[in-house]
């Protein structure tokens, strides 16, 4: 008996691993993933402003960021006018 149930195992296990993986699979995850997202519309509304949220942050971040490269390009810019605008120097010494 012990024997037939680890058999039934070894042969289930692999084969439950090939449905889930397939495309039967992916489907039935997908319907209960969107089930469970049509839950109370408050959790919804929650998520929703929570996103909103994270979009204002990271717009924010970007402007910040491109701020601090446009300052960057211009100290370069004016560092490589400087330099082209200084007179060679004496290699003499």
């Amino acid at each position: 008996m012990f024997l037939q149930l680890v058999l039934i195992l070894v042969v289930f296990i692999p084969l439950l691993a090939i449905l889930l993986d397939s495309q039967l699979g992916r489907a039935l995850a997908s319907r209960l993933e969107r089930r469970s997202l049509d839950g109370p519309p408050d959790l919804m509304a929650e998520r929703v402003a929570y996103l909103e949220g994270e979009v204002e942050r990271l717009t924010s971040e970007i402007s910040r960021l491109d701020e601090e490269g446009q300052f960057v390009t211009k100290l370069l810019s004016e560092r490589s006018d400087s330099e082209a605008a200084l007179p060679p120097g004496d290699d003499s010494i």
